[in-house]
């Protein structure tokens, strides 16, 4: 076969019609086979002929799309050093843009003997076990793509899974269901039209690896926090088959979800791989450069150091593994088309040596790269580790996760005491952690569930969590979800029951909508989704994890779809800027206001009452001033919010006629009903008038705008 030098850069394998360029970083090697397989597993190795800056390199004429290949590399194995190369062990490409087989877990796979794991080499090879990175063709016909790019203030999220949004989903012919052409199939499409978000975010989809620990009890990596290709897309989830088409598949989604309008957004892991600490596989990284790749404790570099909980930490001090995730991220957006990033624990990425550091390398190469600083970009702001909780922390940049908007609204609705003066904070945009960082309200992406815990039906049906099917004897997961008032756990006829668990998701869903900031909706929850009380269903590829059509409850989502509808029209919920607390120009009122159960403004004495747990909420649509198609200066309406979260009912009277004089409900949650009201048909309301609000409910009122 004829060999030429090739170039370093860029890495991976690089198709350019006529051949393929392959390059590889090694700090440590001393010697690079790259091993070419043909489909019947036949291999071919081939020793890369040239080293430049760290970058083992060759170009092959003549190979084409569709190529398996791999690495071995030479060089030291001294584990107590950090130094773990074993050439017996084939490698996936970090650069891999596709990746093709299963893992057929084997103890080849690991670099020492499972009968003595401390002291010994494992030299067998592990080629027959593993995939195999692919060659791909990058062409694509983009032709008519256009990004959404859908404002901040504007967008409003939803979390979902590749698979298990349609693998029940009967509008999707069975033999694309759970894949990316699933997803972008046209009945997947409309129903995301329908409910009317702007974004997906998916779960993983970077190629991760179904663990040999879940494959010894019966079970797979569901979620895919597992990563080992950071630029090829997940295979699983591709219908085409192999030699590298899931990559085009992927693309084709990204196009179909951009004509809808509809934004995608990755969830994705950077802050560990796949491998593990040092019990776990050899794939890749830890064969290349493990004291590279790896951070290693300090004074005993055999173990590596664990901010994640996952075994391993990327060593974010290594400019090479900066430029791995930097190109990884550029990739996406580039050739991917994809319009934003949810960073997995993003306070892990920001520790330099021990501490997080806002102003770590990372932030520094995101801030000033001229694509990656352009997309959406989310921070999950903790991990693990010691000093991980960095909600708020984040630079300009960034938005965030908001754990606390999580906490503080549950606690609410739960009936926690001293949570009033905390959740104005939070139902207005959280200025308290944000504005100070000249951040706006969109920093906050407020979210009630997520994939990693309870959905929002198990929310208020379960006290206990039942992780049962784990099969780790219900060990795992957050230990209790606290009282939430609503009788037995689970199943039951009981009407009043069931009726007080659809009113609190009905609340929920309220409050994430109406508050300021983006509303992340976990994908589901609009159909009353159940995981019968599992809240770390990460390891359940089935029923319990896919979404239940044949069940799905169309009240409750009739009642999301009109809410996302109210909020998307209605620029009051959705502020580009924060709330000032003062009268507006021109106008006799402050652009918000607080009110007691009684009608007055709140004073310090009724925030410091520890045990209130209701108040009304003005929000002063005359603030918000906008210009139609035709030039004409068009102001939004007035809304007023009332939230009881006592367990009795409370009589309200609306504030006086000053803040407006005449008022129509919207929507009340303690009435079971699958639409807002958008006209003015609701019961109307004047300045002074009272109205009972009933336990654990929310009513919200526009102002009916005097007749000119």
């Amino acid at each position: 076969m004829e060999i030429w030098p090739g170039q370093p850069y860029p890495l991976g394998a690089t198709y350019d019609v006529f051949g393929t360029n392959f390059s590889l970083f090694s700090e440590v090697a001393e010697r690079v086979e790259l091993c070419l397989f043909d489909e019947h597993g036949k291999q071919t190795a081939i020793d890369l002929p040239e080293v430049t800056a760290l970058c083992w390199h060759a170009y092959l004429p003549g190979v084409k799309p569709g190529q398996r290949y791999g690495y071995r590399v030479h060089g030291p194995w001294d584990p107590d050093q950090g130094q773990r190369c074993n050439p017996s062990k084939l490698l996936l490409d970090p650069y891999a843009k596709a990746i093709e087989g299963e893992w057929k877990w084997n103890e080849a796979m690991f670099p020492y003997h499972f009968d003595n794991p401390e002291n010994s080499k494992n030299d067998t090879d592990s080629a027959p076990f593993m995939p195999k990175s692919v060659v791909v063709d990058a062409e694509f016909d983009w032709v008519g793509d256009r990004r959404p790019h859908t404002p901040w203030h504007k967008t409003i999220v939803y979390e979902t899974h590749v698979k298990g949004f349609t693998k029940r989903h009967p509008g999707v012919p069975e033999n694309i269901r759970g894949t990316y052409a699933g997803l972008g199939h046209k009945s997947s499409i409309e129903y995301l039209k329908k409910l009317g978000i702007t974004a997906i975010e998916l779960l993983p989809v970077h190629q991760f690896v179904q663990d040999s620990t879940l494959h010894d009890r019966g079970l797979r990596n569901y979620w895919g926090y597992n990563s080992i290709g950071y630029l090829a897309p997940h295979n699983e989830y591709a219908s085409c088959g192999t030699a590298g088409k899931q990559v085009q598949e992927f693309k084709h989604l990204v196009k179909t979800l951009h004509k809808a309008g509809i934004e995608v957004i990755l969830d994705v892991v950077y802050n560990h791989t796949a491998e593990g600490n040092h019990m776990g596989p050899m794939l890749s990284f830890r064969g290349i450069d493990n004291a590279a790749y790896y951070r290693a404790v300090a004074d005993n570099r055999k173990f590596y150091m664990d901010y994640t909980g996952t075994g391993n930490t990327l060593n974010m001090m290594n400019p090479h593994v900066l430029q791995l995730i930097m190109d990884s991220l550029r990739y996406w957006v580039l050739d991917m088309h994809v319009d934003g990033f949810r960073f997995d624990l993003a306070a892990t990425l920001a520790r330099e040596l021990h501490d997080v550091d806002r102003l770590s390398s990372f932030f520094d190469l995101i801030q000033q790269d001229p694509v990656v600083s352009q997309v959406k970009l989310i921070a999950e702001p903790w991990d693990v580790g010691e000093g991980g909780y960095q909600v708020g922390n984040f630079p300009p940049l960034w938005s965030e996760w908001n754990g606390k908007y999580r906490d503080c609204v549950r606690d609410f609705w739960r009936g926690t005491d001293q949570t009033l003066a905390e959740f104005s904070s939070r139902f207005t945009g959280s200025s308290d952690l944000y504005q100070e960082t000249a951040r706006r309200p969109h920093a906050s992406v407020n979210f009630i569930t997520a994939h990693d815990g309870f959905t929002l039906r198990d929310l208020v049906s379960y006290n206990e969590k039942h992780n049962e099917a784990n099969r780790e004897e219900n060990r795992d997961g957050e230990s209790h979800n606290r009282s939430w008032n609503c009788g037995a756990e689970g199943d039951t006829d009981n009407p009043a029951v069931i009726a007080l668990r659809a009113r609190q998701m009905r609340n929920f869903l309220t409050t994430l909508f109406l508050s300021q900031g983006v509303p992340m909706l976990g994908g589901g929850d609009e159909i009353g989704r159940t995981q019968r009380g599992n809240n770390n269903a990460y390891c359940q590829d089935d029923e319990i994890s896919w979404y239940d059509w044949e069940h799905a409850d169309e009240k409750l989502l009739g009642f999301t779809c009109d809410l996302i509808r109210l909020r998307s029209e209605h620029a009051v919920f959705c502020r580009r800027r924060w709330f000032q607390g003062r009268p507006i120009r021109g106008g006799k009122v402050a652009d918000i206001g607080w009110f007691t159960p009684g009608g007055t403004e709140m004073s310090d004495e009724d925030w410091q009452a520890g045990f209130a747990k209701s108040l009304g909420v003005f929000l002063n649509g005359q603030a918000i001033a906008t210009v139609d198609e035709r030039g004409k200066r068009v102001v939004d309406d007035s809304f007023y919010v009332m939230f009881n979260g006592h367990d009795q009912p409370l009589e309200f009277a609306m504030p006086e006629a000053k803040w407006g004089e005449r008022w129509t409900i919207v929507l009340d949650t303690n009435e079971e009903a699958d639409h807002v009201t958008c006209d003015d048909s609701g019961r109307e309301l004047k300045a002074g008038e009272k109205i009972n609000v009933q336990a654990w409910s929310t009513v919200l009122l526009r102002h009916i705008a005097p007749a000119r």
